[in-house]
């Protein structure tokens, strides 16, 4: 049976593979793309591209929906109310991917420059402890062998190892200074582009296209440029392998909307090489930062790790020598004792204390009625002891006393006459009234006993749960070890956007730096340093957008991310003037409570 020939896509499905401008990142897109142009000529082609790129569309999505970022200068309220009944330009998703990627390779330079400048600021102690035994075994052996030349030649090592620390700490940090300026002035001209294309960019999907075309022309040359001159100025970036210290950008069609020559391949092949630009800088700033980027903490910590892997092998061949394997029972009689310790633990500190907190409170209710009945019992022995002092009071003096008359003014009484009795007291032991007063005097003494009982009860019941919590003390504080050591496993890794007072000292440093930036580009515009001033403004938006993702879940808490969110684009955009800037920054120090460096 013979088989029709396999159709050939037209160009518009060869193109919708190519790219999918808004869907997929540009470098796993870019791999599937190449490693997909073998397959050009399959009936499949088609299918495969709809479902990467829908994949690709739901994953992107969701990282931007965790992943907030400083929005554009262009977000005025027409162009807000387009993006939320979705007809929102291309432009506008490729210069948040363009953006999104500068602030990510800044934001990895960023943490590179910081471990290098900490590394440079260090004691000559610590430099030489880092030359030693932070830069990995290699390192190590090498460190160890130049300092033994070193003697040799009669020198002095540690001089040998400070100034090679100097030289090399000094040389990354001048590349990674260099690599930052150069991206945050990259960062300002799309910004400063964006603010004067404005209208452009708002306008419908082709022109829309066409203007940022034009736009993305000027930046990308200025890019490039800006990397050659300092590639050969300063000879500071390092080559690998091929092309890779040579950045060249691909030049974008800038034909008119209007003309026959505008087509949608012709756009789609153009946000292709968008995508492909970005590409090539990102893989430009990775191979750049492969050689000066900050070390793996594998590499840092490798001496603490080989010595911790040697113990925990010297650990384990000792418990397989105690373990059944080997034909010992030590192992398992030291797990049944430990089991025992545990459980013996369990049961005096934590269910016994547990379970006699609980009985004594639900005692504490059923015992109410009992509690009652001594209350009942001490104040009737209290009447009748009032009963007899009043009787015997009123029966020796031949007076009617008050009602009124106080227990303590009565026992007076009694005991006045009890002194006198008692001068005769085998006379007035069977006819006076000697007898009486000694039985007053028992029932006083019952009565006292009593009272006191019902304290000492009291007493008794209430140290009861004070017992059982000093008990579960040692267990209520491994409970809570163990909480601090979870939180702060959990919390560990959220910097500015975690919760407490670190946090919020952390986003009052963002917020000085971003006042510190501006006034340094304010001093550049005024002495005429064109260059400086732009790259001094790049790195205020870049704070911006740390100072922005770090506070917008806080500032949701407390009602202020409105506000808070209008007064940081204003501060973003580069038409408002410095000084306007510094009165918006000294409302956001004072005015908003998520960015005030403690709580009060």
């Amino acid at each position: 049976m013979a088989t029709s020939p396999p159709r050939s896509p037209n160009p518009t499905e060869v193109a919708n593979l190519a790219v999918v401008p808004q869907a997929a990142p540009p470098r796993a897109w870019s791999t599937l793309v190449s490693r997909l142009q073998p397959l050009s000529n399959s009936l499949l082609l088609a299918a495969v591209s709809d479902f990467l790129g829908r994949l690709f569309v739901g994953r992107r999505r969701q990282r931007r929906r965790r992943r907030p970022a400083l929005p554009l200068p262009i977000y005025d309220d027409a162009a807000s109310s387009a993006r939320i009944a979705g007809d929102m330009p291309k432009a506008f998703a490729i210069l948040e991917d363009i953006v999104q990627h500068t602030l990510s390779n800044l934001h990895s330079i960023q943490k590179s420059l910081l471990y290098w400048k900490s590394r440079d600021e260090g004691t000559n102690s610590h430099k030489m402890y880092f030359m030693i035994f932070e830069r990995g075994p290699k390192a190590f052996v090498e460190a160890t062998c130049q300092t033994l030349s070193t003697l040799r030649r009669n020198e002095s090592p540690s001089q040998y190892l400070l100034n090679s620390a100097s030289d090399m700490v000094s040389t990354k940090l001048a590349v990674l200074t260099s690599m930052q300026h150069r991206l945050a002035a990259f960062l300002a001209e799309v910004y400063s582009e964006i603010d004067k294309c404005r209208e452009g960019l708002t306008e419908s999907s082709d022109e829309s296209l066409h203007t940022l075309f034009v736009l993305l022309n000027t930046v990308f040359t200025k890019l490039e440029v800006s990397f050659r001159n300092a590639s050969e100025e300063q000879n500071l970036l390092s080559t690998h392998d091929g092309d890779s210290s040579e950045l060249f950008f691909e030049r974008l069609p800038e034909v008119d909307v209007e003309s026959p020559q505008w087509t949608e391949a012709l756009s789609t092949d153009a946000i292709s090489s968008i995508y492909k630009n970005v590409q090539k800088l990102d893989s430009f700033i990775l191979s750049q930062l492969s050689s000066h980027r900050k070390p793996r903490n594998m590499t840092i910590y490798w001496l603490p790790y080989t010595c911790g892997a040697i113990g925990l092998s010297a650990c384990s061949l000792w418990l397989l020598r105690h373990s059944s394997l080997m034909g010992s029972s030590d192992l398992d009689n030291w797990i049944q004792d430990a089991k025992e310790s545990v459980t013996g633990f369990w049961d005096e500190h934590v269910e016994k204390p547990i379970i006699s907190i609980r009985d004594e409170l639900f005692e504490t209710f059923k015992r109410t009625d009992k509690r009652v009945m001594e209350k009942e019992e001490v104040q009737l022995t209290e009447e009748s002891l009032r009963r007899m002092l009043i009787a015997f009071c009123e029966q020796t003096s031949n007076e009617k006393l008050s009602q009124d008359a106080s227990s303590q003014e009565l026992l007076e009484i009694v005991m006045k006459r009890y002194e006198k009795e008692s001068m005769h007291p085998i006379q007035n032991l069977f006819s006076g009234e000697l007898a009486r007063a000694m039985l007053i005097q028992v029932q006083k003494l019952k009565l006292d006993l009593q009272e006191a009982m019902l304290e000492l009860d009291q007493i008794l019941k209430a140290n009861e749960i004070n017992f059982a919590i000093l008990a579960a003390l040692p267990a209520f504080g491994l409970s809570l070890l163990l909480l601090v050591l979870v939180r702060a496993w959990a919390m560990h890794d959220q910097g500015a956007e975690g919760r407490g007072r670190i946090a919020r000292h952390q986003r009052w440093q963002l917020l000085i730096e971003v006042e510190k930036r501006l006034k340094e580009f304010q001093k550049c515009m005024v002495n005429e340093m064109e260059e400086e001033a732009c790259c001094k403004f790049g790195l205020t938006l870049y704070t911006l957008d740390r100072l922005y993702k770090a506070v917008e879940l806080h500032a949701r808490k407390t009602g202020e991310w409105s506000s808070l969110r209008d007064d940081m684009f204003d501060l973003a955009k580069p038409n408002v003037g410095v000084a306007d800037k510094l009165d918006v920054l000294s409302g956001l120090k004072w005015n908003y409570a998520c960015l005030r460096p403690s709580v009060s």
